[in-house]
């Protein structure tokens, strides 16, 4: 059997065998790092040897049947003891926000609020706190599981501050609610208009209920903190930290401020942002960004940590807030089908440029007309753009969740070469609220990844913390498990969508890679390859499921520098 590679399973082990007998003697020079005392795998499908890897300058130079270090533990080599833990390929987050997770554990952080009665004890918390006439932000809440059943409303906060805008963020990031006071200082009254791709929830009476979703969270833009240069250094830092300590060697950070690009790469250059970083940019502020690509290729950093090389987009919302962009209205809201956020004229063209000039597309669209839709507009700029006039021929354009898809539109993904970049964890969060926004037999499409990947399709595997934790144990269970975190599912969450562990595997090492045209450097455990692991003190391949949460990681090495020890 083969894999993405061309490299089968037994030549890599015959390799290995080869590589064990000709370093029984060293007489070369010492590498820069040993590696042994624990199971390695490889990434090609199940592969795993118990011997060493050998550094230097950041690569691996040979993976072998070699059980120890002797040879070189008394000269300038790192020996790296696993004490019986497994490595893996690193762990690469191929959808998440990195500014946003640094931010996360930087403000008042609501993610895991059970009610909006503990909701309300936190902002009082928080208004305690703060001088008065000052805004309070904070993000992270959810409501599909709460007792009251429904949205906060500004009503709800008012209770809490009357005199301080507060302006509490879903932790989709598609919707927040504020309070009277914010609304008021918003100029924003019951007779406002929301604005293309966005809305203003109203009561029964009309009267604004504070709920802003999409677009219409624009207009209180202006209340919003200010983010300072320092705070956002701050913030980038804080991020990598917590990456590293979860066990991943890269992100793949979307919706990036262009203008942040040049403080990414110092960060990283540095020394102070450790993980890889591979950047989707927002289309704002980018063009002088996008001229350097098209006539240069890919931004990278000085110490190849940072690659810059593509644009993100939004098409709809998000299912939690109705605003994802469906084929048929929402069951629990008969007269929505959701929100566009782009139109296609404004699209098409970037598209087109895009190809000509190697810019990568990443495409948020989330509802299955979304969906649809943003593979038609994908189909139509291939065509419009001949191979012949393309930068790279083969573009590798993704689909930035690919969360609820008409059955129809599962083989095109395929078809097109379009790339499936999914978040397990949110299979987690929606289980216990999708069948009600859409009913169940349109979740015969969600989540679908099995399907997916029998259809010939490649699945980047993601996160999109700090909407979600973004912790790759999570992340890996809910893919193998589909279930929550409690260990619960349900027949009509089609339980047959889940993923093998091997295919989970690759979802967050080999298949990462290649979503960032980097398989050839990163995703497995062989030689040329950069040195990068994540090692966990379990072997997540055969634990029981529910013992995948429990893993611990013991260690984090990104070119052969080990950026987190437990």
């Amino acid at each position: 059997m083969k894999n993405m590679y061309g490299v089968s399973a037994l030549a890599l082990v015959m390799a290995l065998s080869a590589c064990s007998k000709q370093n029984t003697k060293i007489e070369a020079a010492a590498p820069d790092m040993c590696i042994y005392g624990g199971t390695i795998y490889t990434g090609i499908d199940d592969t795993h040897v118990n011997g060493n890897i050998l550094v230097n300058d950041g690569k691996i130079t040979s993976v072998t049947t070699d059980a120890n270090c002797t040879a070189y533990s008394s000269g300038t080599t790192e020996v790296v003891n696993l004490d019986g833990a497994y490595l893996y390929a690193g762990f690469v987050d191929s959808h998440a926000h990195l500014l946003g997770i640094g931010l996360r554990e930087m403000t008042l952080n609501l993610e895991g609020t059970p009610s909006i009665k503990a909701l309300k004890q936190k902002l009082a918390e928080e208004i305690s706190k703060t001088p008065s006439g000052e805004t309070v932000y904070g993000r992270g809440w959810i409501e599909t599981h709460w007792p009251e059943n429904r949205f906060p409303t500004r009503q709800d906060l008012d209770e809490v501050s009357p005199d301080n805008p507060v302006i509490l963020q879903r932790s989709d990031g598609h919707a927040l609610v504020a309070n009277t006071k914010a609304l008021s200082a918003a100029k924003i009254t019951n007779e406002t208009k929301p604005p293309f791709g966005g809305d203003i929830l109203r009561d029964k009476d009309g009267v604004a209920t504070g709920m802003l979703i999409d677009h219409a969270m624009n207009l209180v833009n202006d209340l919003m903190p200010k983010l300072t240069p320092a705070r956002k250094e701050a913030a980038y830092i804080k991020a990598s930290e917590i990456y590293a300590g979860y066990g991943w060697t890269g992100i793949q950070s979307m919706s990036v401020n262009a203008l942040d690009v040049p403080l990414i790469e110092r960060l990283s250059n540095e020394g102070k942002l450790k993980i890889r970083v591979y950047n989707a940019v927002d289309m704002q502020d980018a063009e002088g960004l996008l001229k350097n690509i098209a006539a240069n290729g890919p931004q990278t950093s000085k110490n190849g940590r940072v690659t810059t090389r593509g644009l993100k987009f939004y098409i709809d919302g998000a299912l939690g807030s109705r605003g994802a962009a469906l084929l048929a209205p929402y069951k629990d809201d008969p007269k929505n089908t959701g929100l566009f956020l782009v139109k296609k004229d404004y699209l098409i063209p970037i598209f087109e440029q895009s190809l000509r000039d190697g810019i990568q597309i990443s495409t948020h669209a989330i509802g299955d007309r979304a969906n649809r839709v943003m593979l038609d507009w994908y189909e139509e700029a291939f065509a419009a753009v001949p191979v012949s006039e393309r930068k790279i021929a083969k573009p590798r354009w993704r689909n930035e969740h690919s969360q609820i898809l008409d059955l129809a539109d599962i083989p095109r993904y395929k078809e097109l070469g379009v790339i499936a970049s999914m978040q397990p964890s949110h299979a987690i969060g929606d289980l216990h609220f999708a069948h009600k926004r859409i009913g169940e037999e349109r979740l015969a499409g969600g989540y679908a990844w099995r399907s997916l990947i029998d259809s010939g399709a490649i699945i980047a595997g993601g996160s999109d913390a700090p909407v979600e934790r973004g912790d790759p144990r999570i992340e890996f269970y809910a893919a193998t498990a589909r279930k929550d975190m409690s260990g619960f599912s349900a027949d009509n969450w089609f339980p047959n969508e889940k993923v093998t562990r091997v295919e989970a595997l690759k979802m967050f090492t080999s298949w990462a890679a290649f979503a960032a045209f980097d398989e050839d450097n990163t995703g497995m455990v062989a030689p040329g390859y950069r040195a990068d692991f994540t090692i966990f003190d379990k072997n997540i391949m055969t634990i029981p499921e529910a013992e995948i949460l429990d893993v611990d990681t013991v260690m984090t090495i990104v070119d052969g520098e080990v950026i987190y020890k437990k």
